[in-house]
């Protein structure tokens, strides 16, 4: 038996006849479309059923998919990769009667690359889920997964605790490999903003100097944490308008001086894009009635505005915190 590995696993798995496919996908941290998929296409699926149509994968089923995950987690195709792995569990088959050894629950390994390719660290299960998908470039198995780590986490902690690490480990990973994986990491983002934005609720109706304006410094063309900050205000019943990378300093004051916002949000992904001056001007435009007049709270929000912090001027260290000093300016 593997290191690691539970005995009461092994012997659980003997007693009961195997795994359903759910459970094997919550084991391998794939969706279970996916596995489906790569029994339906690839011929890796269980040798034996019961109750019909009623699949149970064995130890040997489960080595096989196991192999297959480190594979297509290389980049190899999933087709390559299949034959690769019946071929090498055929060759490797235990003596009839012998019970092989039991293939280890991802968690077994947190703080290696899980079958990945990326650096995970002792990121959670999902984040190996999402990181395969991704890697294999599977849309439907990586929208599942992502939509299930919202439901199961809720938005906040998702973006937190699963989409921004694994994120994050794409990026590494194609800037330290040659520019390679870019793709990897245009795929997972588009998938992350389309989940966002099927499961945020509809934006409630702007209300006179309780809306929060969110924006791109101009030249940044960074946009999606700006796209889950807006998820997460809407869920929250607050009203937002987005404008999305690179807004003009122009259209920027223009907007701000039309709709009155409490606060102001600027996203500055690198030093470079980030304006102290700008966040400046903006934290002081003024509307109002004479007496009364107010001016928006301006939140610097991102990496590039590190060493930039100004008296006035929040400078929220992640989601949860850029959610609670919006929230705080717009209710109070």
């Amino acid at each position: 038996m593997e290191a690691g590995v539970d005995a009461s696993d092994e012997a659980w798995v003997r007693h009961s006849g195997g795994l359903t496919t759910g459970e094997v996908a919550r084991r391998l941290g794939v969706a279970p479309t996916t596995v489906r998929s790569w029994d339906r296409r690839y011929g890796v699926g269980p040798a034996t059923h019961t109750g019909g149509r009623h699949r149970r994968w064995t130890p040997e089923d489960l080595a096989r998919l196991e192999r297959m995950c480190a594979l297509t987690g290389t980049g190899l195709p999933p087709a390559e990769a299949a034959r690769m792995a019946l071929e090498d569990c055929d060759a490797g088959t235990s003596p009839r009667g012998q019970a092989p050894a039991f293939v280890p629950r991802p968690v077994a390994r947190a703080r290696n690359r899980a079958a990945t390719g990326l650096a995970l660290g002792d990121a959670r299960q999902e984040c190996r889920g999402v990181a395969r998908a991704a890697l294999r470039l599977d849309a439907a198995g990586l929208d599942e997964l992502l939509a299930g780590a919202i439901e199961q986490h809720g938005l906040v902690a998702a973006w937190t605790k699963v989409i921004m690490p694994t994120l994050q480990a794409v990026g590494r990973k194609w800037e330290t490999s040659g520019e390679r994986y870019v793709e990897v990491e245009h795929f997972l983002s588009w998938h992350v903003s389309g989940t966002l934005r099927r499961h945020a609720p509809q934006a409630p109706a702007d209300r006179p100097g309780a809306s929060t304006v969110l924006a791109c410094a101009p030249a940044e063309n960074h946009t999606l944490p700006l796209e889950v900050l807006a998820a997460a205000l809407a869920e929250r019943g607050l009203p937002i308008r987005v404008f999305g990378g690179s807004l003009p300093v122009e259209s920027l004051v223009v907007a701000v001086r039309r709709t009155g916002p409490a606060a102001v949000g600027l996203w500055a992904q690198s030093r470079t894009t980030a304006s102290r001056p700008l966040a400046q001007h903006v934290a002081a435009i003024e509307w109002g009635v004479r007496g009364a007049r107010r001016k928006p709270l301006v939140l610097t929000l991102g990496p590039g505005w590190a060493g930039q912090t100004t008296p006035g001027l929040p400078d929220p260290p992640g989601l949860a915190e850029a959610v609670a000093a919006i929230e705080s300016a717009v209710r109070g």
